[in-house]
């Protein structure tokens, strides 16, 4: 058995109640799960954006064009489904999960199944590749963490200069 997966005694409070380990936890709203590293679960942010998605969809999803269906996608579901990516690390199974999640958004829109034909509406439409996506919202994140004026934050390190269309 391997140390980060061994059994242990639960952990009493001073008021003697037992503490139990469990294998997931909430914290700020990720949900962090029990590994032998540092570990984030996103299905509770997949089913999120389900359900922002399915909430939009439902109300404007036979009436508004593809293009206001896309927007309020775009500022009202993917904010639940990439909430605290920043701070979390992400593996290539869960890079695609999150994937096949906008694109199975993006098969329902379309009313196909066609990789080709989302691949034309993401350019199109000018959706970000999810792997993407995730490395500018931790760029972001970094750079602001950086250039903060709070005397706790040192960043050794100078990180290159992100600008909408390429690196500097």
């Amino acid at each position: 058995m391997q140390e980060w997966n061994t059994i242990c005694c639960d952990i009493v409070s001073s008021k003697g109640h037992a503490l139990p380990w469990v294998d997931s936890i909430r914290y700020l709203g990720v949900y962090l799960v029990r590994s032998r590293m540092f570990k984030c679960d996103f299905d509770n942010a997949k089913s999120s954006f389900y359900r922002a998605f399915n909430a939009v969809y439902g109300k404007i999803g036979r009436y508004g064009s593809e293009e206001v269906i896309l927007q309020l996608i775009y500022s009202k579901c993917f904010p639940c489904l990439f909430y605290a990516i920043e701070a979390c690390p992400v593996n290539k199974t869960q890079e695609k999960s999150l994937e096949f999640t906008i694109k199975r958004t993006l098969m329902k829109l379309s009313r196909t199944v066609s990789s080709d034909v989302i691949k034309v509406c993401r350019c199109f439409f000018g959706i970000t590749d999810t792997k993407l996506l995730i490395v500018k919202r931790k760029m972001k994140f970094l750079h602001k963490y950086c250039s903060s004026e709070n005397g706790h934050v040192n960043c050794s390190q100078t990180l290159p200069v992100w600008n909408e269309k390429c690196w500097l």
